[in-house]
């Protein structure tokens, strides 16, 4: 799962609201391209960072509190601070240095899809009441908005309905709406932005049109907009479907240029939260 978010993430980050042109000329994934504004290529950003925080926390033994979420977010930024995060968020996590200084200072009061960008995790919970309290929990220290709460909940739900559930992709829509958490528009045709409404609407339609993980990052790509957080969102709920044809190219794995944080320490927490959550 996380190894997934990574690559779509570092990939669609080369995308990130670009013009038509470059995306015509260049999604073809058979390299990363350079993000337009920070430079970078071949990294992921913060739809992947912030997933490690909340998989690092769900493997740890500590409470789910406020205090621990953004501990764990602060922690993994601080040994490995980078590009990505919305500007005013990178400067507060660069000038603070605990958990309960984020939480002092963070006005959370955001309807974008930060909150939903992380929760994929949280699917390997074994009961869909502990799904949705923790990712409302997460949500609430940055984006305690409805909105917020919201896409955080259903990004978690539908990893559950694959992990835990044995779920088909095609249950999805069907599940959501038992659970409370629908409403999307599930026939999103245009470019995404960072609300989350938008971001969440572009996912499940993705995620839905096809069952090739290939075809599914092309697809969320093609958009535009927001492109690294629906493709990283899109990507790792995919992993959690046995039905996904998990095709992702070769060099795209290969080119990651993640050194430290890369496809080895990612596939041993993958390895781990499979061995907590799924005996």
């Amino acid at each position: 799962m996380l190894k997934e978010i990574a690559i779509a993430d570092a990939y669609a980050a080369g995308f990130e609201f670009s013009n038509k042109v470059k995306i015509q000329n260049y999604n073809n994934l058979s390299r990363y391209v350079p993000h337009d504004l920070y430079g970078f290529e071949a990294k992921y950003t913060d739809d992947t960072q912030m997933s490690i925080a909340i998989a690092e926390l769900l493997l740890g033994n500590q409470a789910w509190t406020p205090e621990s979420i953004a501990s764990s977010f602060v922690s993994c930024f601080k040994r490995d601070p980078r590009k990505g995060y919305s500007k005013g968020f990178y400067e507060l996590l660069s000038q603070i240095s605990s958990g309960a200084e984020l939480l002092e200072k963070i006005k959370p009061d955001s309807s974008r899809n930060g909150a939903a960008m992380r929760s994929v995790p949280l699917g390997y919970l074994s009961n869909k009441i502990n799904v949705i309290h923790y990712a409302t929990e997460q949500a609430k220290v940055t984006h305690d908005t409805p909105m917020g709460i919201s896409s955080s909940c259903a990004v978690a739900l539908v990893a559950h309905l694959g992990l835990i559930l044995n779920g088909s992709v095609s249950d999805i829509s069907k599940f959501l709406e038992a659970e409370g958490f629908s409403g999307w528009d599930l026939n999103w045709h245009t470019e995404a932005s960072v609300e989350a409404f938008d971001t969440i609407s572009a996912v499940l339609t993705c995620l839905q049109s096809t069952r090739s993980t290939k075809e599914l990052l092309w697809n969320c790509v093609e958009l535009g907009g927001d492109t690294d957080s629906v493709s990283a969102i899109a990507v790792g709920l995919a992993a959690c479907f046995t039905e996904y044809n998990k095709d992702l190219p070769g060099s795209l794995f290969e080119l990651l240029d993640e050194p430290v944080y890369g496809l080895k320490f990612l596939s041993a927490l993958d390895n781990k939260l499979s061995n907590k959550f799924c005996k």
